[in-house]
């Protein structure tokens, strides 16, 4: 038998893990290339459709709609809540029903907060609490309502005026009466705005004081939690300014309230105490204020120029997000539910971005109620008369 012979051979172990090592450096390479460009391709996409300016819409689709006379609009849930002196609907953005409620009022004024609306009839005497689904309670008032606000789990917050003497009841999402309060004029004064958190559990009202012709306005924040409970009448924390007047509060979130005034607008943020978190000073008149529950903004008048109007808007830190001056005359300035800003009025409509970029300004030959964001970067909902439209601006 032949002998075989064999040859020993000698691996280079550490040859090849090199090889090794320098071919996954390379797939590491090419992977950081690849995630980069589409991370770059996407950022210039986003900030070129954040920056791109329309004129046009295409409609996508329609429906009609039958509104009353009077009909003003509101966003509920996603859905349109329409609400006249007759009655309030409920319907999606192709026009089904959700829900109505028929009443008869006076002047009509609702409080939406996330999974409630107030529907309260001004100087009128009646309250409807609604959830997604319906009625949820109804109240009615010893006295003629001046202001109501509700919050997310349906608790409702009426301020009334009787004599000269403000009250304020508290009431559960059934309508069930909780706790009341009396707000003489002589000794606290002239209770302006309330506001309550959106838990329920904190209220802050606006009192102004006019003696010997000074003027003064305080703002109180009461705690319906524990902690209030070891408070005098629930008084948590008290803040008073000499020479304003703050006509508006306004719990923005859970824990951070706005006050509104002549000359300074006052951030406050605490879940129990609330206190002083930054002032901003106004330096102009302003003509009106909008706010959502992450900025809030202004119009001043521009002044000896050509553009007759100044927007400008904060975040809840105080610090300026963006200054833009505009020339169109409105009827309703507001946010979108996408955080941009639509400014309307009959026949006319313009959104800009927190950029300041004005994305989009025409002429209607119908007159425009409300506008929504959908759920697109290019697609709203427009109310116009007699139809709701689904578009995409182009």
């Amino acid at each position: 038998m032949e002998e075989k012979t064999y040859r020993v051979v000698k691996s280079d172990v550490e040859g090849m893990n090199e090889k090794i090592h320098r071919h996954r450096k390379r797939i590491v390479r090419w992977v950081a290339f690849a995630v980069t460009v589409i991370l770059l391709t996407g950022a210039g996409t986003y900030i070129y459709l954040q920056t791109r300016t329309y004129s046009e819409y295409e409609v996508l689709k329609t429906v009609e709609r039958e509104d009353s006379a009077g009909t003003k609009f509101e966003v509920f849930q996603g859905n349109i809540l329409k609400y006249s002196k007759d009655g309030a609907f409920c319907v999606d953005v192709n026009n089904k029903m959700i829900w109505n409620q028929t009443y008869e009022m006076q002047e009509p004024v609702v409080d939406v907060c996330e999974n409630y609306v107030a529907i309260a009839d001004k100087k009128g005497d009646k309250v409807y609490i609604m959830d997604a689904s319906g009625a949820s309670g109804e109240i009615k008032t010893p006295m003629p309502i001046q202001r109501v606000q509700v919050a997310n789990q349906g608790t409702v917050a009426v301020l009334m005026e009787q004599k000269g003497t403000g009250y304020i009841q508290i009431y559960d999402k059934a309508g069930t009466f909780l706790a009341e309060g009396e707000l003489h004029t002589e000794n606290s004064g002239y209770p302006l705005d309330i506001t309550i958190s959106n838990d329920g559990k904190k209220l802050a009202v606006a009192l102004l004081d006019v003696n010997e012709g000074n003027v003064k306005t305080t703002i109180t924040f009461y705690n319906f939690d524990t902690i209030g409970q070891n408070e005098i009448d629930n008084i948590v924390s008290q803040y008073s300014y000499a020479d304003m007047v703050f006509p508006k509060v306004e719990f923005l979130t859970n824990d951070i309230m706005v006050a509104f005034g002549s000359q300074k607008t006052v951030i406050f943020e605490g879940p129990q105490k609330p206190q002083v978190k930054k002032e901003i000073l106004v330096k102009k008149e302003i003509q009106s204020i909008f706010y959502n529950e992450a900025y809030i903004g202004f119009v001043f008048d521009n002044e000896n120029t050509e553009i007759s109007h100044n927007m400008k808007i904060y975040d809840l830190r105080g610090a300026e997000v963006v200054s833009k001056d505009f020339e169109m005359e409105y009827q309703e300035i507001g946010f979108l539910e996408n955080d941009e800003v639509c400014v309307r009025n009959d026949l006319e409509c313009a959104i800009y971005t927190l950029r300041g970029v004005e994305k989009y300004h025409a002429n209607f030959e119908k007159s425009i109620w409300k506008v929504m964001s959908a759920n697109k970067i290019r697609d709203y909902i427009f109310l116009v008369d007699g139809e709701t439209q689904r578009i995409r601006l182009k």
